[in-house]
């Protein structure tokens, strides 16, 4: 897989294999593979049982649609981009319109491996001694933060 800056700002990515297009897909399958959405779990760190109330009641609501609607985005323009394989160029491409979009999208999949599988400064989080599911994991979380840089340097405007 190709990432590259574009001139109009923003990112180019070009999958190459079907293992690109896997990695590319597992950012909506890491996103929600949490039985607890992330807005509910954000709103459980609130201690104070008045404020979580409020929090569950006002803005868990809203959070939780405007996450749903980044993962919905990512995956469509990753399936768009895979519906014309034949072309041999079927990139995707984040515009400074959408950074945030894919940058909060790329957050809840890496959260939520983070949640799963606890990498942290764990000494066992060595990709030597991971097993293969960790180990797969712990690559695609790697990638999703490298991608977030990238978004970070290329694709937003301030």
């Amino acid at each position: 897989m190709n990432v590259a800056p574009t001139l109009e700002g923003g990112l180019r990515i070009d999958p190459e294999t079907p293992e690109d297009w896997h990695i590319l897909r597992a950012i909506t399958l890491d996103a929600n593979s949490h039985g607890i959405d992330l807005a509910s779990r954000l709103g459980g760190l609130v201690a104070h049982e008045k404020l979580a109330e409020d929090w569950q009641e006002i803005v868990v609501p809203d959070l939780r649609e405007s996450f749903a609607d980044d993962i919905f985005y990512i995956s469509s323009a990753i399936e768009t981009a895979s519906a014309f394989p034949g072309d041999s160029e079927s990139p995707i491409f984040i515009t400074p319109e959408d950074a945030f979009v894919w940058y909060g999208g790329l957050n809840q999949a890496r959260l939520a491996l983070e949640e799963k599988y606890h990498f942290g400064n764990d000494p066992e989080s060595d990709p030597a001694n991971l097993s293969p599911q960790r180990h797969e994991a712990f690559l695609r979380g790697r990638f999703y933060c490298a991608l977030q840089s990238f978004i970070l340097k290329y694709g937003l405007t301030l």
